[in-house]
């Protein structure tokens, strides 16, 4: 049976962490529900090879809606950390221990949620720092899986073994 994956995402993702991973989620039968401050409007990608129309706005929907959290990475994480209402939605996701997935700047959310303590993690190089001093330990590897539940991967390159993962904790 899918799952609802919440999908957080503003101008400037990294196109093809988002495109790819949500291609394989709707493939495997999942659902992506894209959100942001406002329904209905269109995001861009930071390569512009992506446009994205957003299906919820962050003030329509509760965590408890949904089975995961997927966090596409480029400027998109950075801007949505500014606003206490996507950190609390991803607080939510970790606190109840459901599956967060997470790829380059993605875990920016994390960090800003206090949620990576104590957790082994990976993301871009230069969050590296700003994750160890949120008490994650880093891994340079292209995916590491903490505790079945969170899923994070660096860049691009790593995407195939980021999907894999995050299919197989969906199951």
């Amino acid at each position: 049976m899918g799952k609802k994956i919440a999908t957080v995402l503003t101008n400037m993702f990294e196109d093809v962490e988002f495109t790819e991973p949500a291609k394989a989620f709707k493939e495997a039968g999942h659902e992506v529900i894209t959100i942001e401050s406002e329904a209905g409007k269109s995001v861009e990608g930071k390569q512009k090879e992506a446009t994205v129309k957003i299906d919820k706005g962050i003030d329509e929907v509760n965590p408890d809606e949904f089975d995961a959290l997927f966090i596409p990475g480029g400027f998109s994480p950075d801007q949505l950390r500014a606003d206490g209402r996507f950190v609390s939605f991803t607080k939510a996701f970790m606190e109840a221990k459901k599956p967060v997935f997470a790829i380059c700047h993605g875990p920016q959310l994390l960090i800003t949620a206090k949620t990576l303590e104590g957790r082994n993690a990976t993301g871009y190089q230069s969050i590296k720092v700003d994750m160890e001093y949120a008490g994650a330990t880093y891994k340079d590897q292209e995916v590491v899986v903490c505790n079945n539940q969170l899923v994070t991967s660096r860049t691009p390159e790593d995407i195939p073994a980021f999907i894999k993962e995050s299919l197989g904790l969906l199951q």
